[in-house]
């Protein structure tokens, strides 16, 4: 990790911890293996009491508690990587996962006192009772079960405290180490670390909103009214702030409990269908999706069987136009027609810097036929979007953030459908949607409303262009008019250009001096040294000198 710096104390402490952290569960070959023992402080590198103690876990129990350890950013993040079984091994999967249901609860917290000092009344003007043992603990908040006075159950989610100064420093460690992962390990590379934190960056500033997760509440209730399959947790706005949310208690089972849902004779299987088919809604209908849906924020509720989604921190918002892109992109794949995939690609592209064309034509093909040739119960989403993702990564093509959000989602989304029913195949649930979208393309609906919107642009075209020419005829006249050009590659045209005429330089003062050395030596010019012209000895030495001096700088540079 060469070149790494630290620049603010509260880093510093963050890397210290990491050090002292990773020593403790018998990780120190990490640091040993990475140029990160550089920065470490000395006394961080002598053993810990308790590390022979850690060491009877496994590597994977080990990393886990690690993580839990190392605080709610580390936790989180640990949460994403819980669902990405294409690229961790399935032990550590399995350690990962009860990082959804296992964190640490926070010790000396006072409930009652955050709520009156966050919503600034008196606790028992508006609640019959607040329960002090916390209903459960995520990475960044802390639930609480509490009764309203009119007998409401809710739950009152808080914050962390310092929860925002931790994850500061620590996403400042975390970008230093995927910059020097990305920079010093080509294996590394390949999972483009530096843009997996930055999208994790982006989501959890977004989950410590919690005015922000309000509004999304209010917003997915909106756009399922009526829906009879999905059931949204009421908001009370009025006690909720930034760092506080009162919401509905929800009395549902998780989908990750198979056992509870078999024993109530609840069919797995069709809330697998109904669940993955109402996350398909909010992709390509509604444009507005839950981009954390694993097992652990999604339940079902035993009453009406209806599915019920909680955790709206994390939400991935797609714009019309994109929406329609997306829905193209969908039906361009099942044609196999890989020239309009591309051009999709570029035209939703944050940055594409596309070498080869032919590279990328060849390599969405092979993954587009590599999909077709293997059989439908056979095709694993997530393995495609996984593949999707490094075809785009090896032809430099970066995509906006919800689009990776939006492949996390379905990933984690077609794992939850394959834990309730091991015969789930996403690509049923995505049939009905690309009839329904080469239905809508075709329709006389869209057509009309598409060349009513041409017929408009040309109109504001025809009213502007008039005095649009008009401006342009006076700069000319006025001689006001400026063109900018830019010359690619010009600096360094220069550069050669400057190199070489240095060398020419050099070289005609070597053959002057080469050739008065010579006439001085014929002509036997004194003084003598040993009968040699001193001059013409001194002409030749220096000549020697610069050309030898040309030969290595040649060679050093190589540029012969």
């Amino acid at each position: 990790m060469a070149g790494l710096k630290i620049p603010k104390q509260q880093e510093l402490k963050r890397y210290n911890k990491l050090f002292a952290v990773l020593t403790k569960y018998g990780f120190e070959d990490v640091m040993a293996h990475n140029q990160i023992k550089k920065i470490i402080p000395k006394s961080y590198l002598k053993k810990h009491p308790d590390t022979q103690k850690n060491l009877s876990f496994t590597k994977y129990e080990r990393i886990r508690m690690m993580l839990e350890e190392l605080g709610p950013t580390y936790v989180k993040l640990g949460q994403i990587f819980s669902n990405r079984e294409d690229m961790l091994p399935p032990d550590l999967i399995k350690e990962l996962v009860k990082l959804q249901d296992h964190v640490l609860t926070l010790k000396n917290f006072n409930i009652n006192e955050v709520v009156e000092k966050e919503l600034k009344i008196n606790s028992t003007d508006y609640f019959q009772s607040i329960d002090t043992t916390p209903l459960a603990a995520a990475s960044l908040a802390q639930v609480h079960k509490a009764i309203l006075l009119n007998g409401n159950e809710v739950v009152l989610k808080v914050q962390r405290p310092d929860i925002k100064e931790t994850i500061e420093a620590d996403i400042l460690v975390m970008k230093q180490v995927a910059k020097s992962l990305e920079k010093h390990s080509s294996q590394a590379k390949a999972f483009q670390p530096k843009q997996i934190i930055a999208s994790f960056e982006k989501s959890i500033r977004e989950e410590l909103q919690f005015l922000q997760e309000v509004e999304n509440m209010e917003h997915f209730a909106k756009d399922f009214k009526g829906n009879a399959s999905i059931y949204v947790p009421k908001v009370y706005r009025e006690l909720s702030t930034d760092t506080l949310i009162c919401m509905e208690f929800i009395d549902g089972i998780k989908v990750s409990e198979i056992d509870m849902l078999t024993s109530l004779n609840i069919d797995c299987s069709a809330v697998a269908k109904v669940g993955v088919d109402l996350y398909l809604e909010q992709i390509l209908e509604q444009g507005f999706f839950h981009a954390d849906p694993h097992p652990g924020n999604i339940f079902v509720l035993p009453k009406t069987q209806q599915i019920c989604f909680i955790d709206f921190g994390m939400m991935g918002s797609i714009m019309p136009n994109d929406r329609e892109t997306l829905s193209d992109l969908l039906l361009y794949f099942m044609k196999y027609d890989v020239k309009k995939i591309i051009q999709l690609l570029e035209k939703i592209a944050v940055k594409a810097n596309i070498d080869d064309y032919k590279k990328l034509e060849y390599d969405l093909y092979e993954l587009i036929v590599g999909v077709s040739n293997t059989s439908i119960k056979n095709i694993r989403m997530g393995i495609v979007l996984n593949q999707f993702k490094s075809v785009l990564y090896g032809n430099h093509i970066v995509l906006p953030h919800y689009m990776y959000m939006l492949i996390r989602g379905l990933i984690i989304i077609e794992g939850v459908g394959l834990k309730l029913d091991p015969k789930f195949n996403i690509t049923d649930n995505l049939e009905p949607y690309t009839t329904k979208i080469t239905k809508k393309r075709f329709s006389l609906k869209r057509l009309l409303k598409k060349n009513f919107t041409k017929l408009q642009d040309l109109n504001s075209l025809a009213d502007s262009l008039p005095d649009d020419i008009t401006i342009i005829l006076n700069k000319i006249k006025e001689g006001k008019l400026v063109i900018v050009h830019k010359h690619k590659g010009l600096k360094e045209f220069q550069s050669t250009l400057n190199k070489a005429s240095n060398r020419l330089v050099f070289a005609v003062i070597i053959a002057a001096l080469s050739i008065g050395s010579s006439i001085l030596v014929i002509a036997k010019m004194p003084p003598l040294v040993y009968g040699i012209p001193l001059l013409g000895a001194i002409g030749f030495i220096l000549s020697a000198f610069l050309g030898f001096y040309i030969v290595i700088s040649i060679f050093k540079n190589k540029e012969y």
